[in-house]
This record gives C-alpha cells, sequence and structure tokens, in this order.
C-alpha cells in the first residue's frame, strides 16, 4: 500500500457490504474507496453512475447471496466513488476548477498505484461505465476485462446535451430539488419499478431516493458537467485488449446506445445480455439476472465458485496464467450472441 501519509482510513461500522473507506489523495484532492474483501485476491474495481456511490449502485447485486460469494471469493471490491459522492461528504467548493472525464480516468490510475494494484477487473454503470472503459483504452495493460451496465461511449448528443443542462441549472441553482430526483430516477430504472397512480414505488426507489437527498449538489454538478463535455469514444472500441461483458435493460434510456457500444467492439471477445423488464441500473433492479453471465465470463479466467475452486484465486488473473483456448470465443459460450432474460413480473400470480 501507498504512503500512509496520503491517505486517511475510516471504518464504515454498521453498513453491511460497505467495506472499509480510504480517502486516498489524488491530483484531484481525495477521493474515496470503500475496500471490500481480501487485499490479496486480484482486484475487481466498481464505478457508480451519476449521484450514486457503491452503496446505492452496487448493494443490490452484493446482496444478491450467490453473487456476493462468487465476487468475493475470487476478488477484493474497490469502490471508486466520483469526487465528493461518499457517504457524508463535505460539498467541494465551487471556486475549485472543473474537471473533466479524461481527469477522472488519471484518478483512477493514481488509486491503483496507491493501493499498489496491477491489472483489474472493472465494473461500471453507464456514466460509471464510461469512465471505466475510457481507462481500460488509455490503461490497456491495467485491465483484464469490463463488466458494463447500460454504457455508453458516444459523446452527448445535441438533445442529450440540452437536456443534462437543464438538470445542471437545476442543481446549481436549487440543488438536489424535487425534479432533479425525478430525471434521475427515470435515468435508472424502470416504469415498473418506479410505481404510478395505482403501483406503489418499490423499495429500491424509494432507498434511491433517499440517496440521493444525502448527495451534495454542487459535487453531483460537477460530475454532470464532465460527463456532458465527454469525448466519443467509439472509434477506440475495436481496439481493446481486454474481454466485456456489457448488460442493458430493455426499458432503459441507454438501451440503444449499448447495443451500439456492442456493434463496437470486437464480437470475438465482447458480450451482450439484454434484461427484459429493467431500466439502466441492473445492478438495483435485477441483479440476480447477473449472476450466470458473470460466472460465464469469469470462468474464461479460470475463476469459479467457491464450491468449484480448490485453489487460490490470484493466480488466474495473470496473464500467463490464463489458457489460450479461454480466450477464444467459444470459452464464453452462448453469451457471444444478445442474450434477453426474462424475469417474472412481481405483481404476476405465481
Amino acid at each position: 500500500m501507498g504512503d500512509s501519509s496520503d491517505s486517511v482510513s475510516v471504518d464504515m461500522e454498521g453498513v453491511s457490504l460497505g467495506g472499509k473507506e480510504h480517502l486516498v489523495k489524488t491530483c484531484l484532492g481525495y477521493v474515496s474507496v470503500a475496500v471490500l474483501g481480501d487485499q490479496d485476491k486480484p482486484a475487481l474495481v466498481t464505478y457508480p453512475d451519476l449521484a450514486l456511490n457503491h452503496m446505492s449502485c452496487f448493494q443490490g447485486l452484493l446482496f444478491c447471496p450467490e453473487a456476493c460469494s462468487l465476487l468475493l471469493h475470487n476478488f477484493c471490491i474497490y469502490h471508486i466513488s466520483p469526487p465528493g459522492h461518499e457517504l457524508g461528504a463535505s460539498a467541494i467548493s465551487l471556486d475549485d476548477s472543473v474537471y473533466s472525464v479524461d481527469d477522472l480516468v488519471d484518478q483512477i490510475a493514481e488509486v491503483l498505484d496507491f493501493f499498489g494494484l496491477g491489472a483489474v477487473m472493472c465494473m461500471g454503470v453507464t456514466a460509471g461505465a464510461y469512465i471505466l472503459t475510457q481507462f481500460a483504452m488509455k490503461y490497456r495493460s491495467r485491465v483484464m476485462g469490463l463488466i458494463l451496465v447500460s454504457p455508453i461511449c458516444k459523446a452527448a448528443s445535441w438533445t442529450e446535451w440540452l437536456y443534462n443542462k437543464v438538470m445542471s441549472n437545476l442543481l446549481y441553482f436549487y440543488g438536489m430539488c424535487g425534479v432533479v430526483k425525478e430525471i434521475l430516477l427515470k435515468r435508472y430504472f424502470s416504469k415498473e419499478v418506479r410505481g404510478g397512480v395505482h403501483i406503489p414505488e418499490s423499495d429500491i426507489v424509494q432507498a434511491c431516493r433517499r440517496s440521493l437527498d444525502e448527495r451534495q449538489s454542487s459535487n453531483v454538478w460537477r460530475f454532470l458537467e464532465a460527463m456532458n463535455g465527454r469525448p466519443d469514444i467509439s472509434e477506440g472500441l475495436r481496439k481493446l485488449q481486454c474481454r466485456s461483458l456489457i448488460f442493458v435493460g430493455d426499458s432503459s434510456p441507454f438501451h440503444s446506445e449499448a447495443l451500439y457500444m456492442t456493434s463496437r467492439l470486437d464480437r470475438r471477445y465482447s458480450a451482450l445480455v439484454e434484461v427484459q423488464a429493467c431500466g439502466s441500473m441492473v445492478t438495483e433492479e435485477q441483479p440476480h439476472a447477473m449472476l450466470i453471465p458473470i460466472e460465464y465470463f469469469l470462468m474464461g479466467y479460470g475463476l469459479y465458485r467457491p464450491s468449484q475452486s480448490s485453489v487460490s484465486p490470484r493466480s488466474p488473473l495473470s496473464p500467463s496464467c490464463i489458457a489460450p483456448e479461454l480466450l477464444s470465443p467459444e470459452s464464453m459460450g452462448l453469451k457471444l450472441k444478445p442474450i434477453k432474460t426474462r424475469v417474472r413480473d412481481p405483481h404476476e400470480r405465481s
């Protein structure tokens, strides 16, 4: 680990699966990294979507017992929060310079350096998926694989840019007001779980709404401004040297972008999973739909469920330890073509 003078560790007691928080000093200031699991194991780095942190973006997946055991058996998880998005964060001064997405990419490299990490597995949701994809393109030797949820790769369209500018102005002048929260919830979740006149709002949406109340609006504004000015990274996708697994809900506003991104990736090493009756945040809305695809994806690296593994999970992620046949298209089996999962509507009768 890096020099202790560059970080402050805070125990996150009482928060299930919260991990231990480290405030790591970077060129952009301190960034929160919640570490969960055995640090002798390979690293899985996560990055959340806009206005979220690891508790509001990945908790559903880790609360799924099978997924949690699969991931924690094979990895130590490093949850990186966007600047000022961690629990209890203070507002970043408006006098501080606004950062770019490239700054956030370089910040991830600084975090990896601090913890002494080499090549890592990455998991990101929408904005976080974009940041980690760009990280994989810029620091190719440091990424073994990408698990992307409702990812984006193009620059903001004029429609999205104007839409985000409206939200940006609301955040700047009115804070995390009701309108902004409704815009964000539509970004994250399908209509089915958001509820309506005759259907109550689901527990996961209510929990997310409460988490948004805890965000500092100026910090969210900064991340939104950075994402609104993001460059198009489509041209570099074909040159990615790592394997990619993409999830997207068929009700996600980023569904078409995820399909486009999949078409730009090398089909030999990428797979798409479309989840029915789901919005963008598959990790929270339908986390169980991710389990089997992730398990097959990790098998390509020689990683298995706990009951199937009798050796240390550290070695398979070393490039020299990956058998050539595991890098073939057949190693990913049926996930090399789009899959649509069907999750039973909770309101249907058994």
